[in-house]
């Protein structure tokens, strides 16, 4: 076949992940359904809910039935190209007026009916693999909208996941607020009733009520920000805007934490692993093999034609059903070529066109292996610090408690003033909204290590790419066929068939929380 055959593309990969340099112990988890590490039912009913209804990874699928049926016609274009059955029947008269005309001939033979029926096949034959590298692109470009529905998905699963965590980090926020109100609500009472006896100024009253506004007021601004999350996780869902409290009540406020242990695998696994970056690749794949199309119009296309079947008049005594007799019968058969000779570059340069859109999806494929690895960092240091920064506000969460307490003691006793007191209450309430910011932070940076894993999107072989409601409402219009099964499992797409490599890669552990 003319063209260059596809070579697969060198892309810059790191040995070992930063945080670990040489140590990578050679223990792996399987990323297929990592969300299960939060032991959270309400999440993983969340994330069965977006697989089924959500709307983009619909969409993402009816592409993948697209590229499908586009691969079907240009399988088609390997057989003859024109096949048709052909057939007419009309009224005829001879003009007079023109040489070789009727002349003088009577009326019964300057008009007459004339029928003909007949097959006419035509058929280019693939001497230089034109048509073979057509479906060789077709291919490719399937398999690429299937990588690309899987992206589609681990997106999905990182949103559903890195959403809901945001809902409960809103929610114990809101509750640390309000808690926070009563507790200073009480303390602007004490300042209030000291000020009345006369121990203390009003300026503490003020300053007590001033603290207490500023939080009371948090609480609607950390709502919008709740609701707004709320509505994303409805689209997500591909739900319209209706109460979500059959779905997220039954663990309210409660942050989801990881348990047991991940896996990182080395950065070269992603290959194989992301989704986005298969697709990367075989979108190179497809127009490498476009480079051989555009040559094949430089060379001549030998083509075999034929018409066979009969032609009949109703003059000189026959009549119209001897078209289908013997002596109504006509053919014609044989080859021929066409060749573009003179196209003014415009075949060259198309030639040219393709070998540049090849190089920059060998350029992009790259980029795509270099993004990914930064992805995977990125999640790494996040999940980690966040670690080291939830810990660190825990124990501040203690002490600024600890401090409020004594305080107020000291205050209420008059060895301590007002304002050391109202800090250290504010320093409560600030420092509990950053460990709960920091603890959804844990969980977040776990979800993008996740995601940028390319975790997930195994759960969706052996099954269908739109849903059976949908399926149905296409069937309702037009034939599919068997075009809708589960075909997206083929051995180019799992990661079952490639040998599974020596080390694994490090392994990130958390404490039990």
């Amino acid at each position: 076949m003319i063209g260059p055959d596809y070579q697969a593309p060198q892309a810059p990969v790191a040995r070992n992940w930063l945080d670990w340099g040489e140590k990578s112990p050679k223990q792996s988890i399987d990323h297929r359904a990592w969300w299960h590490v939060f032991h959270d039912p309400v999440l993983n009913r969340l994330i069965e809910i977006a697989c089924e209804q959500n709307l983009t990874l619909m969409s993402a699928g009816t592409r993948v039935l697209q590229a499908r049926a586009e691969l079907g016609i240009s399988i088609g274009q390997l057989f003859p190209q024109t096949q048709q059955g052909q057939g007419f029947i009309h009224n005829e008269r001879m003009s007079q007026a023109v040489p070789l005309g009727a002349g003088g001939a009577s009326n019964s033979l300057n008009t007459f009916w004339l029928d003909a029926l007949s097959i006419q096949a035509a058929w280019e034959i693939d001497i230089w693999g034109k048509f073979r590298r057509g479906v060789e692109s077709r291919d490719a470009a399937y398999l690429s909208t299937i990588a690309s529905y899987d992206d589609v998905l681990v997106t999905l699963l990182g949103d559903v996941a890195t959403t809901y965590i945001g809902i409960r980090v809103l929610e114990k926020q809101i509750a640390i607020a309000q808690a926070n109100v009563i507790r200073q609500r009480s303390v602007a009472q004490i300042a209030r009733t000291r000020y009345e006896g006369g121990a203390e100024s009003q300026l503490d009253v003020h300053q007590a009520e001033n603290i207490l506004a500023t939080t009371e007021a948090s609480v609607p601004r950390l709502q919008i920000q709740l609701n707004t999350g709320l509505n994303a996780l409805r689209v997500l869902l591909g739900m319209p805007p209706q109460s979500l409290g059959f779905l997220l009540a039954r663990s309210t406020g409660k942050i989801p934490q990881p348990y047991g242990k991940i896996s990182l695998g080395l950065p070269a696994d992603l290959l194989r692993r992301r989704p986005d970056i298969r697709a990367a690749e075989l979108r190179a794949m497809a127009q490498s093999a476009q480079i051989g199309v555009a040559k094949a119009e430089l060379l001549p296309a030998i083509s075999i034609t034929g018409n066979f079947g009969g032609v009949a008049s109703d003059t000189y005594g026959h009549h119209l059903g001897e078209v289908v007799s013997p002596v109504g019968r006509a053919f014609i058969a044989g080859p021929s070529f066409k060749w573009n000779v003179m196209n003014y570059g415009q075949i060259t340069n198309n030639v040219r066109l393709q070998d540049a859109k090849l190089q920059q999806y060998l350029i992009d494929y790259q980029n795509a292996v270099l993004k990914a690895q930064q992805e995977v960092e990125n999640g790494i240091y996040t999940f980690r610090l966040s670690q080291t920064e939830s810990a660190f506000l825990k124990k501040g969460v203690v002490e600024a408690q600890e401090a409020v307490k004594i305080g107020l003691i000291e205050y209420q006793l008059g060895s301590r003033d007002f304002t050391t007191m109202l800090n250290a209450q504010q320093y409560v309430y600030n420092t509990e909204t950053s460990q709960a910011t920091a603890a959804g932070n844990v969980s977040k940076g776990l979800v993008m290590i996740y995601r940028s894993l390319g975790g997930g999107w195994q759960i969706r072989e052996g099954k269908p790419f739109v849903p059976e409601s949908v399926a149905q409402e296409m069937r309702a219009r037009t034939d599919w066929g068997d075009i809708m099964g589960p075909e997206g499992s083929r051995p180019e797409q799992s990661t079952d068939e490639l040998p599974a490599p020596e080390n694994v890669g490090p392994l990130i552990r958390w404490p039990d929380w």
